[in-house]
């Protein structure tokens, strides 16, 4: 009989750190929802570079994918000071996020929030250079919170503005506009509105500008 109460008392003891586990507030997946409906604001992309430069370069891009890391801290601080420092580019930036990367829409919202105060090239930049979180498979969200502070944003409108999803209608208006083009993977690029074909090198790029450039003298 001492055993079946103490049985009793056990069962009791689960059951309620079941109720309590299941009571406690757990982040919502950040894929679980459909995909938004496109934002029809207009917006076209954060830029680098001139306005008035003669050459534009449309990147879209995803910020879980590994080449376009590689491309973001190999290829773009050299095209930064060659072509966009010197004028002659000006540098499109769109979010194009794959369906297979689980965080890719959450990173992009993450640095769309950064641009609402000013500073989306430094969240952008910190999202690629800190890459490791996209091979851990680990819920990024505190991180991205952590990069969101070392770049000096003002983390009570940063978590308004990731947790009510403001700019996801702007993500996806840019996927689809992606889709329209033509764009399969990233990262791609369409130079003064044609697909790039090349090697996405600096190199490749510094040759493509200097071509344009020089046959409209």
């Amino acid at each position: 009989m001492k055993g079946f109460y103490a049985l009793l008392a056990v069962v009791a003891v689960v059951g309620a750190g079941a109720l309590w586990y299941g009571s406690r507030p757990r982040p919502a997946p950040l894929q679980s929802a459909p995909p938004p409906v496109a934002a029809a604001d207009g917006f076209r992309g954060y830029t680098l570079g001139s306005d008035a430069a003669r050459v534009e370069v449309i990147e879209y891009s995803d910020f879980e994918c590994p080449f376009c890391a590689s491309f973001a801290t190999v290829q773009m601080p050299v095209i930064r000071e060659q072509l966009l420092a010197t004028g002659k580019v000006r540098w499109r930036y769109r979010d194009f996020p794959l369906p297979g990367h689980q965080y890719a829409r959450y990173a992009a919202l993450a640095a769309q929030c950064g641009g609402e105060q000013g500073k989306f090239w430094e969240m952008h930049d910190q999202l690629f250079q800190h890459h490791e979180w996209a091979q851990t498979g680990k819920n990024p969200r505190a991180l991205f919170r952590d990069f969101a502070k070392t770049v000096g944003l003002d983390l009570e409108k940063y978590d308004a503005c990731t947790d009510g999803q403001r700019y996801a209608g702007r993500i996806q208006a840019s996927l689809e506009e992606g889709e329209r083009a033509g764009v399969q993977g990233t990262p791609s690029f369409f130079v003064n509105g044609k697909r790039f074909e090349g090697h996405a090198t600096s190199d490749a790029f510094q040759a493509l500008v200097d071509s344009l450039t020089h046959t409209r003298k």
